[in-house]
């Protein structure tokens, strides 16, 4: 597991307001150096999420999904499944933007 890469991400069914639901990917945001912690920070994806300049967008099975990056929360590594891909340079670029934005950094 690394920064970057894109997970299917196994969520409660139990959801709060605009929290998302479903079967979904999420992508790893966490530093690389702290990640061996028994939880992990994710941002979901969407494919139909309306646009916005702090929702990335990434191509993710051929098909065109956005980085809920003001969604983003912590996980139990056990709540991440299989590998579905990695950013590529641009994209990681698109989501370390992003962050700035929603964290006010």
């Amino acid at each position: 597991m690394v920064r970057g890469e894109v997970r299917r991400l196994r969520i409660s069914r139990a959801r709060r307001g605009g929290e998302q639901r479903g079967g979904r990917f999420a992508v790893i945001v966490q530093a690389d150096e702290l990640l061996a912690l028994s939880t992990v920070l994710v941002a979901p994806t969407s494919r139909s999420a309306p646009p916005r300049s702090f929702r990335p967008v990434i191509e993710l099975g051929g098909e065109i999904t956005r980085v809920l990056i003001e969604q983003m929360t912590a996980v139990s590594t056990e709540r991440l499944g299989d590998c579905a891909g990695r950013l590529n340079a641009h994209e990681m670029r698109a989501v370390d933007e992003a962050l700035t934005v929603v964290l006010g950094l």
